[in-house]
């Protein structure tokens, strides 16, 4: 009599649609990829401010194309998503001991949504916006 190895079928690129964690889980990783387009974007504004202002003038213009202004909100979307569900996981990936209790969660996940908003307000107004 043979034993058969245990073989589990997962199909190689759908297995996080099983769950709903799992597609939170890959939804969060997925939003990662525009996080690091947008750094690659902000390095090439870079590279054109050092090569001089009629490359500065071109990447500015090319920043105004629709599709730009559609890749920078979705940027904008994957930025948040990806700020916020660390935002609520770090009650789970860092909890707090005072004592012998633990600092709730809330606690936790709402001291960095206020460092959030605090440090958002002081960029928008050293941006001049208020």
């Amino acid at each position: 009599m043979s034993r058969r190895p245990l073989v589990r079928e997962c199909p190689p690129t759908t297995w996080y649609f099983r769950q709903p964690r799992y597609l939170r889980y890959m939804s969060r990783e997925i939003t990662s990829i525009f996080v690091g387009a947008y750094c690659v974007l902000l390095v090439v504004g870079l590279q054109r401010l050092a090569a001089g202002p009629a490359a500065w003038e071109g990447f500015l213009q090319a920043l105004r194309t629709p599709a730009s202004i559609m890749f920078q909100f979705l940027a904008l979307v994957a930025a948040v998503y990806h700020a916020a569900t660390w935002f609520n996981a770090t009650q789970k990936a860092m909890p707090v001991q005072i004592g012998e209790d633990f600092v709730p969660g809330s606690v936790i996940s709402g001291a960095h949504y206020v460092a959030w908003a605090v440090l958002s307000l002081a960029i928008l107004y050293l941006a001049g916006v208020f």
